[in-house]
């Protein structure tokens, strides 16, 4: 089984409480064989080296946001750990000179389980996040080429960010649906033709053709982890790109995609 490969928008925790998106989500998910096992890059990791989350025990989610309600701190999400996954990765990487660390202590962060709970609420997939060591589009395009051959056994490459974000634009005042910025649209807008296109010179340099592109990634984190499913779909042929998820949330762009 050739597993697709995926750039979702996670959002922040409290949009586990939009029942539009998490129906889109879970229809995502039984849209496609269910994986043997998922690699997850989060905006949320940055690592240097390239360092995957804990193989030999279960550990406690990183809750990593601040000022929430109590009850998001209380999800718990345990999948089964990926030892044979880390090792393929480790195998992979450290072929083109790329050291991989392994973090014994680093739960799942909120950009990996927040999605995966809505995904595959059984927790039956098991699940390696993986950081990334640079924010750099090329490096990450590489990286992402050179994990590819890990969709022919079944995993999901799952790159998980924001297609819009810039926190400025948040303004619970104005509701979930409330139109979205000029800015947050038009970038919206043009991830999506050049995502479909996959116009990878333009992707590539994003900051300097996307119109809007400093206001809608003020830091380029959330729409790094694009770089790496693209290239784990470009280096395999995943040639049919679909928006799977649209819409705006508070005037952020929950677009996402599926490469297969």
């Amino acid at each position: 089984m050739t597993a697709p490969v995926l750039y979702l928008s996670h959002g922040a925790p409290p949009l586990a409480d939009d029942a539009r998106w998490t129906q889109q989500l879970a229809d995502w998910s039984s849209s496609f064989t269910k994986p043997t096992s998922i690699l997850m890059i989060s905006a949320h990791w940055e690592d240097v080296p390239v360092t995957v989350s804990p193989t030999q025990r279960q550990v406690p989610l990183t809750y990593d946001f601040y000022g929430f309600p109590q009850h998001y701190y209380e999800v718990e999400y345990a999948p089964p750990l990926a030892p044979a996954l880390a090792d393929e990765v480790t195998g992979l990487l450290g072929g083109r000179g790329l050291e991989v660390r392994r973090d014994e202590t680093r739960g799942l962060d909120h950009g990996a389980y927040v999605p995966l709970v809505e995904m595959y609420p059984d927790a039956d997939v098991p699940v390696l996040q993986m950081s990334m060591p640079t924010l750099d589009p090329t490096t990450l395009f590489e990286i992402g080429r050179t994990l590819a051959p890990l969709r022919d056994q079944g995993t999901l490459v799952v790159g998980s960010g924001f297609t819009t974000h810039n926190l400025r634009w948040f303004n619970p005042r104005a509701g979930a649906d409330a139109p979205p910025p000029a800015a947050s649209a038009e970038f919206d807008h043009w991830a999506q033709e050049a995502v479909e296109t996959q116009d990878v010179d333009a992707l590539v340099n994003m900051l300097d053709v996307a119109p809007a592109a400093h206001e809608a990634h003020p830091r380029t984190e959330h729409w790094a982890p694009l770089y790496l499913a693209l290239g784990a779909a470009h280096a395999s042929g995943a040639t049919d790109v679909e928006s799977t998820v649209d819409g705006f949330w508070y005037g952020l762009s929950k677009r996402s995609f599926t490469f297969s």
